[in-house]
């Protein structure tokens, strides 16, 4: 493959590695034919230059910049202090309710906590700015280190604002330009996130102009602690867009959200489910034991999106010593799913809950530290010999329906395993903080290398921060379909843009840049059209676009304008989970401030 441009670091990322060595950044190159574990060349030093000193979108600025409180000065991200701040596996305190809770007992990595817990943003605050955006992947493990003490750069925002009496002036669609009124043209409103509350007195389509969408129906918050709460997950049917939020789960109907079917009540707070629905539009959800400081989030409930009812219920065990359920991992690969502890899973057949195998530590101390699947394959990603000096990640492909290894692929030393953008085919995403540099390969389906992405770019993909050791695919704005991976670059000023990888070569097929001011990541690839969604600005609301994945051009095409008057609530939220479906765009936010005084929105269906 050609190898990344031999060039000294530039500013606005962290600096791509000079000279590297064949094969990519540094990264893992392929394993000797006899299969056995291959580890990666180390990369050239730690990159010349200063690092960067304009922050990424959604970053605090430095004291002074306008549109942020100011914050203490630093020289830069990897001044920050954090999980390797002060030593190699330091664990970092940080303000908030969740700042001071230690990690969950693991084999030596620093366990991720929450940033930022909700509470009164500050003028300017970020809201929904995603602690990563605009942060290049090259520095993503010294960014992870950086946010975890960042407790200002992440804030818990409301939509109602200081005067209730403003009501958003929302536009309408090209071909009725005037105010909708308040019969047929007001959406939902439930009230409390369980009902559907009748006419809407706050109506969010008053005011449309010609050209935008329209709010197809919105539901407020349910009551939630001060402290705040978790609000993960949304699955989409043909029939019903489901959102679960502190202790329940409810559906509404997609085209006017009324409700689908009663809400799901729950004794104790949700603390867990899968990402994705099985084939069969089920989910599974995972519930505290109790509200005291020794429960466990262990309690298991399947519910049928199509219905609400109720299916197969358990309850998961802890592990050996430190292998405890204070949190899981819910990991779907078709009709499997493996539940991961802090240092092994345990997966089930989700069809009917009983339990199939485990997945414990093996080989020179090696535990599991995560999961990732797809359709039909089921990679785990185990930390091994942690403080030794053997210590290194290893990958593996497993059988889902038998867990049986297929392959191992083994990292060198000082490489972590972060995410992976895609299981099939298996795109993963590793990085070096000692050497600050990050790698991003392709595997076969036997578990070999197949090629790298050469691309000089600072990439910055929407990841979220990891519940347990690791997160694998707990990042939204990167892509993988026909071959090819989509990632967003860094918004350092102005557009960004979308690039397209080949994922045989590694090298760069096209690029796509944002219709507007506000970053562009992609969602999902649907025919030859490559699905994305542009941030709203404080002046603009967001919008859909589709871009050409074949030919010689790539313009964004706009699918949906979301409204201007809606522009404060798109940006609100503290975190949010996005998508679109049969022409029509969905947003909700996965974390409650739990502010009675506030006028929270828990999510919103935007279309023509």
């Amino acid at each position: 493959m050609s190898q990344p441009p031999n060039q000294p670091p530039h500013q606005g990322g962290f600096g791509a590695p000079q000279d590297p060595p064949p094969g990519g950044f540094g990264a893992p190159t392929p394993p000797p034919p006899q299969g056995t574990p291959q580890t990666p060349p180390p990369p050239q030093g730690p990159p010349s230059g200063p690092p960067p000193q304009q922050p990424g979108y959604g970053y605090p600025q430095q004291p002074g910049q306008p549109g942020q409180p100011g914050q203490p000065g630093q020289s830069g991200p990897y001044a920050q202090p954090g999980p390797y701040s002060s030593g190699p596996y330091a664990q970092p305190q940080q303000p908030g309710p969740y700042g001071q809770q230690p990690g969950q007992p693991g084999y030596g990595y620093p366990q991720a906590q929450y940033p930022g817990a909700p509470g009164t943003p500050p003028p300017g605050g970020s809201g929904s700015r995603n602690p990563f955006k605009g942060k290049p992947a090259l520095a993503i493990a010294a960014a992870v280190a950086a946010l975890l003490v960042i407790g200002g750069s992440v804030w818990a925002v409301t939509s109602g604002g200081d005067d209730e009496d403003k009501k958003p002036s929302v536009a309408g669609q090209s071909d009725d330009p005037k105010p909708s009124g308040s019969k047929g043209g007001a959406p939902v409103n439930p009230g409390d996130g369980s009902g559907d509350g009748g006419e809407d007195p706050e109506d969010l389509n008053e005011g449309r102009q010609a050209g935008e969408a329209k709010v197809l129906w919105y539901k407020e918050a349910p009551d939630a602690p001060g402290s705040g709460a978790e609000a993960e997950g949304m699955w989409i049917t043909d029939k019903a867009a489901v959102k679960a939020a502190y202790k329940q789960v409810f559906a509404y109907n997609v085209g006017d959200g009324k409700p689908a079917w009663d809400p799901v009540a729950f004794p104790e707070k949700i603390c867990a489910a899968t990402r994705e629905k099985t084939a069969a539009d089920k989910i599974v959800v995972a519930y505290m034991s109790g509200s005291s400081d020794r429960a466990k989030c262990n309690q298991l409930q399947e519910i049928d999106l199509a219905t609400g009812a109720k299916g197969w219920t358990g309850k998961v065990d802890d592990g050996e010593l430190f292998d405890s359920t204070l949190s899981l991992e819910l990991t779907l690969s078709g009709n499997t799913m493996m539940i991961g502890r802090s240092q092994s899973g345990t997966a089930y057949d989700v069809t009917s809950g009983k339990k199939l195998y485990e997945k414990k530590k093996y080989g020179d101390a090696c535990f599991p530290a995560g999961f990732a699947g797809s359709a039909d394959k089921l990679v785990q990603v185990a930390s091994c010999g942690a403080g030794g000096d053997n210590e290194h990640d290893e990958v593996q492909g497993l059988d889902p329906k038998t867990g049986k290894v297929l392959w191992t692929y083994q990292y060198e030393k000082g490489w972590r395993v972060e995410r992976a953008y895609s299981v099939d085919p298996l795109v993963v995403y590793a990085t070096n903080e000692d050497k600050k540099v990050w790698n991003i390969s392709t595997f076969t389906s036997g578990g070999k290398v197949l090629e790298q992405v050469g691309v000089d770019e600072d990439f910055a993909p929407e990841c979220g921060w990891a519940i347990m050791e690791r997160d694998l695919q707990g990042c939204t704005g990167v892509t993988v379909a026909d071959n090819t991976l989509f990632l967003p670059t860094e918004a350092t000023s102005g557009a960004n843009e979308i690039v397209a990888v080949d994922l045989a070569s590694g090298k760069e097929k096209w690029r796509a840049k944002s219709p507007a001011d506000e970053s562009m990541v992609p969602l999902k690839a649907e025919g030859d059209q490559l699905i994305a969604y542009v941030q709203p600005s404080y002046d603009a609301g967001g919008q859909i676009v589709s871009v050409p994945t074949g030919g010689n051009s790539h313009k964004p095409s706009k699918l949906l304008q979301n409204p201007q008057g809606t522009a404060d609530i798109e940006n609100s939220f503290y975190s949010k989970e996005v998508d679109w479906v049969d022409g029509r765009f969905y947003i909700s936010s996965t974390r409650l401030s739990g502010k009675d005084e506030s006028k929270e929105k828990l999510m919103l269906a935007y279309g023509k």
